[in-house]
């Protein structure tokens, strides 16, 4: 499994994996990502920053994550908690993984790389946020040593979950 940065060729792939995603979380009853979130524009935008990375297999896109660096204006106020540090790190947005390539531990593998690249940028902390009832997210999340921090509030007023992970 390679995991590069993701080309403009890879768009449509990513947007697939998005929609399996949304309709995964509805199954669910999860009310995460049924706005029309994450769409093209975002998908488009997350590859032109150099954001959005992908795992690929055999060259089948097998899963995509977005690692950003720069101050998260909604994680600036965290409620009923605090995060574990005050310094940057690196932020984790629009992880998903195709269906066929669920259960192989791409999630573990998507956090590994971007910790390794925080790294690479000698910072030492990542944070993440989930939908309250996303349970599959938040037990990745323990599961890989991120500490529940408190809840923060997207720019829509919608609650997340926050974690964070110092490595």
């Amino acid at each position: 499994m390679q995991i590069r940065k993701a080309i403009p060729a890879d768009a449509d792939a990513i947007m697939h994996i998005f929609r399996q995603a949304q309709a995964g979380l509805r199954i669910q009853g999860i009310n995460q990502w049924q706005n029309g979130y994450p769409n093209m524009d975002i998908v488009d935008s997350d590859i032109a920053s150099g954001k959005s990375l992908v795992c690929v297999e055999n060259s089948r896109i097998a899963s995509v994550f977005v690692l950003a660096f720069e101050l998260e204006e909604t994680y600036e106020r965290i409620y009923c908690g605090q995060w574990e540090s005050a310094g940057q790190s690196g932020v984790i947005h629009r992880m998903a993984v195709e269906d066929s390539f669920k259960g192989r531990g791409l999630g573990r593998e998507m956090i590994s790389k971007a910790q390794q690249i925080s790294l690479d940028f000698g910072i030492h902390s990542i944070k993440v946020d989930t939908h309250r009832d996303n349970g599959p997210m938040q037990g990745l999340l323990l599961n890989n040593h991120f500490l529940y921090c408190g809840v923060i509030y997207l720019a829509d007023g919608q609650e997340r979950l926050a974690y964070e992970k110092l490595f």
